[in-house]
């Protein structure tokens, strides 16, 4: 019983078996499952930029609001292309020697999952404008302004960086929105975090617990039904083209009288739904939405429906049926 009387053995014999828990149960794991860890065939390294901008997405808090996990339900599949893998995040290291791996995963999802964001939206005419103020394209948005990210010039410079930004949103001041270093950064890692594929014959987590579709009003003998096209559209639409369909000026072209919403041939209108589109100069690019979100015939022959019907467009509608002999007219025609 002298042991357990005095005291340094006793203290002595407790801090070793503490030393050798640690070694077995914390370190040795961690090190065989960095080992064992590594990110998928097809996944891109940060660049430099992006990196930078990853330090500034954790330094300003986003991950508070977003989650960069998609999770393995059906409501979810907006957010990516298929349910996150560990190995998505296996390339995620610590920041530094002295600060942790820092945990973008996320817990809460005040906002949109971000871990497809730079597939989903692409344009940084878009990225811009949304952290100067979000409601300039999100109109029901609550993330907070992000205008510290931006300076105000009276004239442009070489190099500069110009944000389209209407007037009602500049507080009352005058001249150029420029970007600075630290929000290009900033939206070259949004624009950087997209779901790489999985390896050939992987087969992909199933999305569960399927939500049924809800229509737009009661289907009548012979009649094809039709989804919910007002909703769909807020959802892989409003961002962009604003509730009103009118766009905004420099960024995103209006769908109010577009001559291609106003066309009765639909097939241009179907192509820019799921192949995008890129407008050089004029607007910023428009991602392959259909695609993307993996959108039905159906939902893409809603979400027509409603566009040339809404913001005074009157336009012959299109069936299901028209569209899926469109989509499938595309894929044949559009090169591997």
């Amino acid at each position: 019983m002298e042991f357990f009387n005095n005291h340094k053995k006793l203290f002595t014999a407790a801090f070793l078996l503490f030393l050798v828990l640690t070694l077995f149960v914390c370190i040795m794991p961690a090190l065989n499952n960095q080992r064992i860890n590594e990110p998928l065939p097809n996944a891109v390294s940060l660049s430099e930029d992006a990196i930078k901008g990853k330090a500034s997405y954790i330094s300003n808090g986003c991950v508070a609001c977003h989650t960069q996990q998609v999770r393995n339900l059906d409501m979810d599949k907006v957010w990516g292309e298929r349910p996150s893998v560990a190995a998505d995040y296996a390339d995620n290291h610590r920041i530094d020697f002295w600060r942790n791996t820092a945990t973008v995963m996320g817990t809460e999802r005040t906002g949109p999952d971000l871990s497809n964001i730079g597939q989903r939206q692409p344009s940084i005419e878009w990225h811009l404008p949304h952290l100067f103020n979000p409601r300039i394209v999100v109109k029901e948005s609550i993330m907070p302004s992000y205008s510290w990210l931006f300076i105000i010039k009276d004239k442009i410079e070489p190099g500069d960086v110009e944000v389209n930004i209407p007037e009602e949103f500049m507080n009352g001041q005058t001249g150029k929105v420029i970007a600075t270093q630290e929000a290009l950064h900033l939206v070259t890692y949004l624009q950087a975090l997209k779901q790489p594929k999985l390896p050939s014959g992987t087969p992909e987590p199933d999305f569960l617990y399927k939500e049924k579709s809800t229509f737009s009003a009661p289907v009548k003998p012979g009649e094809e039904p039709e989804l919910d096209g007002a909703a769909l559209y807020v959802n892989n639409c409003q961002s962009c083209h604003q509730s009103n369909g009118e766009g905004l000026k420099g960024a995103f072209p209006p769908l109010k009288g577009s001559k291609v919403v106003l066309d009765d041939n639909p097939e241009l209108m179907v192509d820019i739904i799921m192949n995008g589109y890129n407008a050089q100069d004029a607007f910023g690019e428009m991602p392959a939405v259909g695609a993307n979100n993996k959108l039905k015939p159906a939902e893409i022959a809603a979400i027509m429906n409603h566009e040339k019907t809404s913001w005074g467009n009157k336009s012959v509608k299109v069936t299901v049926s028209e569209v899926k002999k469109l989509i499938d007219f595309l894929k044949s025609t559009t090169k591997p």
